[in-house]
């Protein structure tokens, strides 16, 4: 049995120095493997670790660090580095705490007999008395127990303090996002969110560097060491890869998003845009949002919850007019009789009951304006066959040219991929314009018949609908200015009666000041006549 040490260092080897470009040597220690058995310090093997064509001579990598955080050197620091301190102090505070526990409640101490200690130099175990040789006396004063303390409230108070820190620190952050209101804004969730995933989303992108390095080294690997094309089998089919699947052109990254760490940061990016997307529903996809907020629980039968919509399908004229008149979308298709559904569509919107359905016209002139697109489409391409093949022969050429095409300079140092371009452009212009000529003409045709039915039902139905809400705004102004004009009459006739009953009032009230008045004369009169009265009677009497 041997053991191999295989060391990664830079060497500046005798006869295999650095040199520049002038033939000197530059003194740069290079990267090598080197092989050493242990026990004999023999040198087994030195190898290359740059490539061989690489003028830069960088070193290879075979090792990939996965960091929880950055260390203070090559090695990174895991999850047990920042929190085994904290452990260890909370188990040793644990126990302390037991430990003085179990003596407080199975106390050892000593009990007289004599005064010579037996077996004094084992320590005591709990519940335990030993012999001591002392004098006779009272039995309670023959046991002495030790002074041991019992659990001290600042010994757990710093346990709790450790295992908290712990806690806090293992989990990172407590984002509060499930107890918030679900009414919240949505800044609010994504500051709570950034506030505590600082740590775990950069360890998350950490890890997520660490596995885009070790994808890069294994697409090297394959990339030196596959041949041209190597099958290999799945269930059901075989398949090929090919050593150009790893070329510098692609880049093979991992299937995550290192900006989301955790589910409950998923749930709650989810939420938010569902609740921006419920604010204004004709801006959104709603179906995509719900989606997106199934996909972040985790389900997976998305689809008999949430059946995806129908894409749109070619209809007759017949349920085109019944989806307008329901609100529902509706499209011309290339290939319909687009003549056919213009005429039908025509002679719908001279019902009155479209008429006074602003929305359903808007619908069936705006599927009518598609099938115009569509007839100038089609027209064009029976006009111009010669120069559609032209052009799809062209495409041809430069998709086998391929990078060169995508290149400004090397297009200009090649003037056949100059000329086939300016020949596209070319043709394409020609062919738009014809279509703009054709798209106005149809289009003056579509405003004639629409001129003609507007005129045979008595007028645009659009400005008759017009019309008629101004009537009625108009309507509503003057009943609006006489119901403000009966409301200040009837505030003056009220104003009149509560002056009127302000006068009455106090005419009464002076009414009755000059009773009182008067009634408080008569008291008076009748006090001093009943004084005068008793007067009389005793001066008779004496």
């Amino acid at each position: 049995m041997y053991t191999v040490l295989e060391m990664h260092v830079n060497l500046d080897l005798e006869g295999y120095e650095d040199i520049d470009e002038e033939g000197e040597e530059t003194g740069i220690k290079l990267p090598y493997i080197v092989t050493i058995d242990e026990s004999s310090n023999e040198i087994l093997s030195i190898r290359r670790n740059y490539g061989e064509q690489d003028p830069l001579k960088k070193k290879k990598d075979y090792f990939v660090h996965f960091k929880f955080l950055p260390g203070m050197g090559f090695y990174g620091l895991g999850l047990i580095h920042m929190i085994g301190g904290l452990s260890r102090t909370a188990t040793v505070a644990l126990r302390q705490l037991l430990d003085a526990g179990t003596l407080a409640n199975l106390p050892a101490g000593f009990k007289t007999r004599g005064v010579r200690m037996r077996d004094d130099a084992q320590p005591l175990q709990p519940g335990e008395f030993r012999d001591v040789d002392v004098p006779g006396g009272n039995i309670k004063d023959q046991f002495m127990q030790l002074p041991f303390k019992g659990p001290d409230q600042t010994l757990l108070q710093l346990m709790g303090i450790c295992v908290s820190s712990a806690q806090r620190f293992a989990s990172i952050a407590d984002s509060q996002v499930g107890d918030m209101n679900s009414q919240a804004a949505v800044g609010t969730t994504v500051a709570l969110l950034e506030r505590g995933s600082r740590v775990m989303s950069a360890i998350h992108k950490r890890l997520y560097v660490g596995l885009k390095n070790e994808f890069k080294l294994l697409a090297d690997v394959f990339k030196t060491y596959l041949p041209p094309e190597y099958p290999y089998d799945v269930p059901g089919a075989s398949r090929n890869v090919k050593v150009a699947d790893f070329d510098d052109k692609i880049d093979i990254l991992p299937v995550a998003d290192p900006n989301i760490y955790s589910q409950t940061q998923r749930i709650s990016m989810a939420q938010s845009q569902l609740q921006l997307a419920q604010s204004n529903p004709k801006m959104h996809n709603m179906y995509q949002a719900y989606r997106s907020m199934y996909e972040a629980f985790g389900i997976k039968n998305i689809n008999a919850i949430l059946p995806p919509p129908q894409p749109p399908q070619p209809m007759d004229p017949s349920l085109e007019h019944i989806m307008a008149i329901s609100g529902k979308p509706f499209q011309a298709f290339p290939g319909q009789d687009h003549k056919a559904h213009i005429d039908a569509h025509l002679s719908f919107m001279s019902i009155s009951m479209v008429q006074n359905n602003p929305a359903a016209m808007m619908s069936l002139q705006k599927n009518i304006l598609e099938h115009i697109s569509l007839m100038a489409q089609e027209q064009i391409q029976l006009e111009y066959v010669e120069e559609i093949k032209e052009m799809q022969m062209i495409q041809q050429q430069m998709q086998q040219m391929g990078p060169m095409m995508q290149n400004p300079q090397a297009m200009q140092q090649n003037p056949q991929a100059m000329q086939m371009q300016q020949r596209t452009k070319q043709l394409t212009s020609m062919m738009e314009s014809r279509k703009a000529v054709l798209i106005a003409e149809m289009t003056m045709d579509y405003a004639k018949e629409e001129d003609k039915i507007s005129s045979e039902v008595g007028g645009d139905p659009l400005l008759k609908l017009k019309s008629r809400e101004l009537d009625l705004k108009a309507r509503a102004d003057q009943d609006r200015t006489d119901n403000n004009a009966a409301r200040l009459d009837l505030d003056t006739m009220r104003a009149m009666m509560n002056d009127q009953q302000h006068d009455e009032k106090l005419e009464q009230n002076e009414e009755l000041a000059e009773m009182r008045a008067g009634v408080s004369v008569i008291k008076q009169e009748m006090a001093d006549q009943s004084k005068k009265n008793d007067f009389g009677r005793n001066f008779k009497k004496n």
